[in-house]
């Protein structure tokens, strides 16, 4: 069971925003695993993708429709990645396009396609474009739900988050889902992510609010260090909050990183993304522990950064965790191992959540191992770490590794 994940929030509705979910049989017969995500004319829209060089086939037609028009249809596929698939797997993203647009009425640049699932195996393009009316007729502004459902893979819960806030007296929605289990070490996003809120908002300030929450949470996190070939993350901005259903005044569209109203809207999009992330840990392929990784004392980010990915990544680390074996010196080895020049050691401490157990770059004169077993034990963890270098901190967040992350990935693809 994911780790203090219990189910999907209430998710509210987006004005402009409706979402529809079939069964295509893509994979397995039976189970959602089609999703439309209708936006409403004058919406913007921007993303950021992954930057692994292997990307999929939906990445390469997403990435170039969305520099061509603004998209009026997200459509998102599980069961098949549509990766390693060459010149035929673009072909099929843009005929699954096309099959979209035909339906609805719009440009196919104006569909932005997204796969997850086996890399290395041609799109069922048939399958997918038998299943789209299935999931247009059910479009829905309360479809959150079902689509959440719809874009999981190895995810064992759904993954969603909402927010409203007030912004210069309009009440605003921000509500996104996720999936992601494995194959996590993202460089932009988690395997695939959909926010939308009904701010209104210049296209180059949601793009920055995107990029700002994004560095924040999903570029954060890892399961496993590994990048996925189909990450994407996108945010939608309909425009249609409205200050109250006796006035109906529009909110004032949001034309500057340094206004107010930005930072109330970006902080509540990092909430969500970060909300997401997490959720991503915590069903992390046979995950049983959430690990927060807090790095404090840093000469800059970018060595706290290091630091702290160097901790999370590491397979000692984390089946050790897995074992609830307070084993410090696979954290201080993992510090070793950063690449942060001239690192004095001696200046060095660590905690296991509130337990000293590394100080002056040695062993704490005031712990005992049974401390830090009771720590270990715990389902979700804080290891902290004083490089005594500066005024810069970070965080990351990871999962311990289990017998059942390599069950998991070995039985993959049966």
């Amino acid at each position: 069971m994911a780790v203090g994940l219990t189910g999907l929030p209430d998710m509210y509705r987006v004005p402009g925003i409706r979402l529809g979910t079939a069964r295509a049989g893509i994979k397995k017969p039976d189970r959602r695993d089609l999703v439309i995500m209708e936006i409403a004319a004058g919406a913007h829209s921007v993303a950021v993708f992954t930057r692994n060089a292997f990307c999929a086939a939906p990445v390469t037609v997403a990435r170039d429709h969305l520099s061509l028009s603004s998209p009026r249809y997200l459509l998102i596929n599980t069961g098949n990645a549509n990766a390693g698939t060459g010149k035929s797997g673009v072909l099929d993203a843009q005929h699954c396009c096309d099959a979209m647009a035909g339906l609805a009425g719009c440009a196919a640049s104006e569909v932005l396609p997204f796969s997850t699932g086996v890399i290395g195996e041609s799109l069922p393009v048939q399958r997918i474009v038998a299943g789209l009316p299935a999931a247009y007729a059910v479009l829905s502004a309360t479809g959150w739900e079902d689509a959440a459902h719809g874009i999981m893979t190895t995810d064992t819960v759904a993954k969603g988050s909402s927010r409203q806030v007030q912004i210069d007296g309009t009440r605003v929605t921000v509500t996104g889902i996720a999936k992601g289990s494995g194959m996590i070490r993202p460089d932009m996003a988690t395997m695939l992510a959909f926010i939308a809120t009904d701010a209104a908002c210049d296209v180059s300030v949601l793009q920055q609010c995107l990029s700002d929450a994004v560095e924040k949470s999903f570029n954060r996190i890892t399961v496993d260090g590994d990048t996925s070939t189909n990450d994407a993350c996108v945010l939608v901005a309909t425009g249609q909050a409205v200050s109250s259903e006796r006035d109906g005044h529009a909110q004032t569209p949001i034309t500057s990183t340094a206004s107010v109203a930005y930072q109330v809207l970006c902080d509540a999009v990092t909430a969500v993304c970060t909300e997401l992330a997490q959720a991503v840990i915590r069903d992390g392929e046979g995950a049983t522990k959430l690990i927060t990784v807090d790095v404090q004392g840093g000469a800059n980010d970018a060595e706290c950064t290091q630091v702290a990915y160097a901790v999370a990544h590491s397979p000692l680390v984390k089946t050790a965790f897995f074992a609830c074996d307070p084993n410090w010196g696979r954290i201080v080895m993992a510090i070793g191992r950063a690449g942060v020049e001239n690192l004095d050691v001696s200046r060095i401490a660590v905690y296991l959540g509130d337990v000293c157990i590394v100080q002056d770059g040695g062993r704490a004169p005031t712990y005992r191992e049974e401390l830090g077993q009771q720590v270990m034990k715990q389902a979700e963890i804080t290891v902290r770490i004083m490089l005594g270098r500066g005024a810069c901190q970070t965080q990351v967040w990871t999962c311990d590794f289990s017998y059942d992350y390599v069950r998991i990935n070995a039985e993959y693809r049966s």
